[in-house]
């Protein structure tokens, strides 16, 4: 399963490009790194680089950019209008596919105390790395910025989470941390008028906006603005008013949960001096920044926003509240716009979002499923989204035999070389098998007679979508896999020792041609199981789709055994050797009984 992290490092430089230049060879001398964008900007005298990788590669990338940075760039005559304190300003690392935010906050904690330790430079754990609740916010980490690093290292409250309290003067400090994927999204409107879009933005951002009472419909903005006043303290979100802050604090944490000083506090308000302050009424969802524009080439307003946490306050549910608030106004959404790159997950989730509420199934390809997102939330309306380009973390085959059409690849099987073989072919048996079962539950998803099943056929669907995915990767890796053996066949042995060496890496090798068709008939019986699934609920139309489903998936999982067991012929480790029968033999029994309790069911419906 591929792993991605994506690291964001902010450098104190963006006009002398041979800096950033030798900056980005020092992060690219990791291999494995994808540097995707590097953005540098004059007048802040900043660069924001982006770049990805595994988790084992991303932390030695950054550490080598901070690294390079600490040696190039010189605080002590740094100029620019971004807020900053160090050469190297801020280091985040953000979960994108396969990784979780525990993972990446232990990598930002690992490069922290490096940087720390190796570079001497002071590093600060901010976001969810943080050391405790008043480091989450950059803001506050970063007060006082360069100019005032040096009185604040001698500051007890603000001693450094790694590298010691002496002032680096050259480098400065570094905030390290782990934080969600940040979205730049815009959502289009069928007008020019900017007053339109920041009426919908004020509604929808976390900030919200000044509350207000009297003629607010449709336009919230022409209504009277609610003020605090001795003794009445009203709450932004309801009809409450309270005697007190104190009144209200109790009321709001009971009623909604939170914090209401922090609120203020998040507002640059005075929770002790609020008299004469305005109320501020909450916006929709939390993590959203946003404000509206007009975008001349385009001729339409925008409401341009920041998603920073896209799980909690998902795109296409922030599309819909536009959509709904657009209509309140008598205008209308066209579409909407990704600046940058968006994860993955945030598409699938919006496609299976959206096919819910058409009342089909979710288990479709990933190539139905990003079409289904990008057409639902208007993703082509003012350019076309490639989501190849614009879509992180996206599952897919790079195998050169997996990507070639039918015909192409038996051609390939029917030649004069021994792979692709069998094990490819038990891989590819298996995935039509599992495709199968996937196709009957997609099916019947939509299906009159069968809205009590919606729920299980959609778990059914995804599982099903999952395996043939596994099966498909396994084309090429069974190929892969006896590369390895014939690679180590050709190694010279001459001597004792070139023999001794040639042993070994003809060992390994078996082993990785027995553990590969192993992991096939592994997901065969998966596949087995989705056939058997869709057949306890299936449409008696349906059975001869499903029984060939699990006759396929069962041929896979023969195929690929024989497979395995004439590679532990050539392997020496017993242990092995016993430990991989046991378990391919429990696999078969479990594929047999599977095919089995299939045939019967389907076998009543013919």
């Amino acid at each position: 399963m591929n792993q991605i992290v994506e690291c964001v490092p902010n450098f104190s430089e963006g006009r002398d490009k041979k800096i950033i230049d030798e900056i980005i060879k020092a992060i690219e001398s990791v291999s494995g790194i994808d540097v995707l964008d590097i953005d540098m900007g004059a007048d802040t005298n900043r660069t924001v680089v982006t770049f990805i990788g595994s988790p084992n590669i991303i932390s030695e990338a950054a550490f080598q950019g901070v690294k390079r940075a600490s040696e190039l760039i010189d605080m002590q005559t740094h100029e620019g209008t971004h807020p900053r304190m160090g050469a190297t300003d801020v280091c985040p690392f953000i979960p994108v596919a396969n990784v979780s935010m525990d993972e990446c906050i232990e990598i930002a904690k690992k490069t922290g105390q490096r940087i720390g330790t190796e570079l001497n430079i002071p590093v600060y754990l901010y976001e969810n790395a943080a050391s405790n609740d008043e480091r989450r916010n950059l803001a506050t980490v970063r007060s006082g910025e360069y100019e005032g690093l040096n009185e604040k290292l001698k500051d007890s409250n603000w001693k450094p989470d790694y590298g010691g309290t002496d002032f680096n003067a050259s480098a400065g400090a570094t905030a390290v941390g782990a934080r969600e994927f940040l979205i730049a999204y815009n959502i289009n409107l069928n007008t020019n008028d900017r007053t339109y879009a920041n009426e919908i933005a004020y509604e929808i951002r976390e900030r919200g906006r000044w509350k207000r009472e009297g003629k607010i419909e449709p336009f919230y903005y022409k209504g009277d603005v609610v003020y605090f006043e001795e003794d009445k303290y009203p709450d932004g979100n309801s009809d409450f008013i309270g005697e007190s802050f104190e009144e209200l604090s109790n009321y709001y944490r009971e009623k909604y949960g939170k914090d209401l000083r922090k609120r203020y506090e998040s507002l640059g308000l005075d929770p002790d001096n609020l008299v004469g302050k305005p109320v501020y009424k909450e916006g929709k969802f939390t993590h959203v920044k946003g404000l509206g524009w007009v975008i001349p080439e385009y001729n339409r307003a925008q409401i341009s926003m920041n998603l920073t946490n896209y799980k909690i306050s998902p795109l296409h549910e922030i599309f819909d509240i536009a959509c709904i608030e657009a209509e309140k106004r008598g205008i209308r959404v066209t579409g909407s716009e990704i600046v940058g790159l968006i994860p993955y997950d945030a598409m699938k989730d919006a496609a299976e979002h959206y096919l819910s509420k058409m009342h089909k199934s979710p288990g479709l390809p990933i190539s139905d499923l990003m079409n289904i997102a990008i057409q639902s939330l208007g993703l082509s309306d003012v350019g076309n989204f490639n989501p190849k380009d614009k879509v992180l973390g996206m599952p897919k085959s790079d195998g050169e035999l997996a990507n070639r059409i039918t015909f192409d690849f038996v051609d390939e099987v029917s030649r004069d070389s021994p792979a692709p073989g069998g094990g490819s072919v038990a891989a590819l048996s298996g995935a039509l098998g599992a495709a199968l079962g996937t196709m009957v539950a997609n099916l019947s998803a939509s299906k009159a007679g069968f809205e009590e099943h919606k729920d299980k056929l959609a778990e059914i669907a995804k599982e099903g979508q999952a395996t043939k995915d596994e099966l498909i990767k396994a084309i090429d890796d069974d190929t892969s896999a006896f590369d390895e053996v014939i690679k180590a066949m050709r190694m010279p042995k001459d001597t004792e020792e070139e023999n001794k060496i040639r042993d070994i890496e003809m060992q390994k090798g078996y082993q990785s041609a027995t553990l590969v068709p192993l992991k096939t008939v592994e997901n065969c019986r998966n596949a087995l199981d989705i056939c058997f699934e869709i057949s306890e609920i299936m449409d008696e139309g349906m059975a001869s789709d499903v029984g060939s489903g699990a006759l396929m998936a069962n041929a896979g999982a023969i195929a690929a055994a024989y497979n395995v067991r004439i590679n532990l012929k050539s392997i020496n480790d017993k242990k092995f050797s016993l430990q991989t029968r046991e378990k391919l033999e429990q696999l078969l029994n479990d594929c047999n009984n599977i095919l089995n309790n299939v045939k019967n069911n389907v076998e009543k419906c013919l």
